[in-house]
C-alpha cells in the first residue's frame, strides 16, 4: 500500500505566506516561538477548550477533525456552526491572533477546511469566517471559484515541495521576514548576500 504524507491545514498558511518557512519546518523539522506564535497558541487552547454547544437552531462545534483523502490535508477547524435537524448548513470558522490581512493566506487555511468537509461529508460550503483577536470581530469569508482555485494551487505546491526536499531560498519581502519566528534561524539577509552560487554556475557556464 502506498504511504500518504497528509500535509496539515496550519502548514498551507506556512506555505502561502512563504515557502522556505514551510520547508523549514516541515522539511528541515526547525521551529521556534515568538510573542506572536506563542500567542496565537493561547488562543487555539482557549477555542479547543470549551465544549460543543446547542443554541437555537444552530450547533457548534470546536477542534473538529476533518481530512481529505484525494488532496491529502488534514487538520482541524477551530470551529464549526452547523444549522438546521438534520443539517442543512455549514460554517467553518479559524481563529488568527492578528488582524485581517489582505493576502490570501489565512483564507487559503479556512478554504482547505472546508474542501475537506466537503469531501468528508458530501455537501457544498459556500461561505466561512476569520476571527481576529487584535479587532475581536469576524471577517466573512466567500468560497468562491478565485480561492478554491488559488487553495488547490497551495496544496499542491507544499506537496511538490515536499517530495523535492529541498529548502527554497527567502522570499524578497522583508518586511515579511521580520514578522517570522523564524528569522534567526532562517537568516534571510546573510543568504541574500551569499553570492557563491552564482559563481559556481558563472565557473561552468564559462
Amino acid at each position: 500500500m502506498e504511504e500518504r504524507n497528509d500535509i496539515m491545514l496550519s502548514a498551507l498558511q506556512h506555505y502561502a505566506y512563504c515557502p522556505r518557512q514551510f520547508a523549514l519546518i516541515h522539511i528541515e523539522q526547525v521551529w521556534a516561538d515568538n510573542y506572536f506564535t506563542a500567542h496565537g497558541n493561547v488562543l487555539h487552547e482557549r477555542v479547543d477548550s470549551c465544549g460543543p454547544e446547542q443554541r437555537g437552531n444552530t450547533r457548534y462545534e470546536r477542534g473538529v477533525a476533518v481530512n481529505s483523502c484525494q488532496l491529502r490535508i488534514t487538520g482541524k477547524l477551530d470551529l464549526l456552526e452547523i444549522e438546521g435537524k438534520p443539517p442543512t448548513h455549514y460554517f467553518p470558522v479559524e481563529y488568527k491572533r492578528g488582524k485581517p490581512k489582505t493576502e490570501d493566506w489565512d483564507k487559503i487555511q479556512l478554504c482547505a477546511q472546508a474542501l475537506c468537509l466537503e469531501e468528508m461529508r458530501g455537501i457544498t460550503i459556500e461561505k466561512g469566517a476569520l476571527w481576529y483577536w487584535q479587532v475581536r470581530k469576524r471577517e466573512p469569508v466567500l468560497l468562491d471559484d478565485t480561492l478554491r482555485h488559488v487553495t488547490l494551487a497551495a496544496i499542491t505546491g507544499a506537496h511538490q515541495l515536499l517530495v523535492s526536499g529541498k529548502t527554497p531560498a527567502p522570499i524578497d519581502k522583508k518586511k515579511r521576514c521580520r514578522a517570522c519566528s523564524l528569522v534567526d534561524l532562517c537568516e534571510p539577509d546573510t543568504f541574500r548576500r551569499d553570492h557563491s552560487g552564482e559563481y559556481v554556475a558563472g565557473i561552468f557556464t564559462d
